[in-house]
């Protein structure tokens, strides 16, 4: 098992780094919610840039993120009552991509991803406006949509807080997290993209709300746990914990407000732990991909550490930077 003292830390002045993406180059990129909100970009060597909203007329409150081909990202806009897709460029210029589905509002986006077609992936965590309202045993309008040709459609609903989802090497299975449903939900993904054969192939008890997941190159899904600050590996035989950086007073308070349907926004924003800060997702890198690096929702930082077993690439891990090449640390 991990220790905290075998942690490491990267960046600087990050705000709400929740969803960080690693690149065969080294960058790693983060949401930011200073400003109009962006991008932060963190060099080998721990330099942080951040690429900020320039034209936009409210915030974006960027949750998780895609880099695109290129050097753009896409942004999923966590509203407190709406969501989009946003476009970002190198230079803090943005585009509407999407911001409905079927004619209606998206509601605050959660996650976003682009397969190796290029088509988007989008999670909406639930329908239930303020979103803490439905962080219950209950939760059930979670969604994941996708957007193909300029249309967007919803491909698997009625999920139990819908979070990050992740695919397979040959993207014939995509994994989503239900964090307040405690489950990891699998669906075979058919050439049209239409998702079947749904399957909770883990269920999670106290302390362990999932958000975040990336699969290793062994078969392996690691899930990232907000609240408890837990990575478990899962594989077909066992699910296993790796770190934990917990209080056990905290994590009582927190399961008693979720058995009453009473959890909130005031458990979610504390962070009553020795170094991790609500860690929400994880990501491999490093020259092999034994790297982890965590994602958080309350840190300045990402910390990261090494595992035994090498992540598998996923399909932003060596597309051309473009313009974003210039944060490269110089030789």
């Amino acid at each position: 098992m991990i220790t905290l003292n075998d942690l490491k830390f990267h960046g600087e002045d990050l705000n709400r780094p929740e969803c960080v993406l690693s690149h065969k180059s080294g960058l790693l990129f983060a949401p930011c919610w200073h400003g109009d909100g962006g991008v932060s970009v963190i060099s080998a060597s721990g330099k942080t840039t951040h690429i900020l909203a320039s034209d936009v007329s409210e915030p974006i409150r960027p949750n998780g993120i895609a880099l695109e081909k290129g050097g753009s990202f896409l942004l999923a806009h966590l509203g407190d009552e709406r969501g989009a897709i946003i476009r970002l460029f190198h230079d803090g210029r943005t585009e509407l991509v999407i911001d409905e589905i079927d004619g209606q509002p998206i509601p605050p986006a959660n996650f976003v991803t682009v397969d190796r077609a290029g088509r988007i992936w989008i999670t909406v965590s639930t329908k239930v406006i303020p979103r803490a309202d439905d962080y219950r045993r209950s939760a059930s309008t979670g969604f994941i949509a996708l957007c193909e040709n300029g249309t967007t459609r919803i491909v698997a609903d009625g999920l139990g807080y819908a979070n990050e989802i992740a695919f397979s090497d040959d993207e014939k299975t995509l994994w989503v997290n239900e964090t307040f449903a405690r489950r990891t939900t699998r669906f075979a993904v058919s050439d049209n993209c239409a998702l079947a054969e749904q399957q909770s192939i883990a269920t999670y008890q106290a302390g362990t709300f999932p958000d975040g997941l990336a699969p290793d190159n062994e078969g392996g899904l690691w899930v990232t746990s907000i609240i408890s600050n837990r990575v478990l590996r899962i594989t077909e035989t066992k699910t296993a914990t790796v770190l934990e950086d917990s209080d056990a007073d905290h994590l009582a308070w927190v399961e008693a407000a979720y058995i009453g349907d009473s959890l909130g926004r005031q458990h979610i924003d504390k962070a009553v732990s020795k170094r991790l800060r609500n860690i929400s997702n994880l990501a491999f890198g490093g020259d092999d991909m034994k790297t982890a690096f965590l994602g958080c929702l309350l840190g300045d930082k990402i910390a990261s550490f090494r595992t035994e077993v090498a992540g598998a690439p996923l399909p932003h891990w060596d597309v051309d930077l473009g313009p974003l090449s210039r944060f490269l640390d110089k030789p």
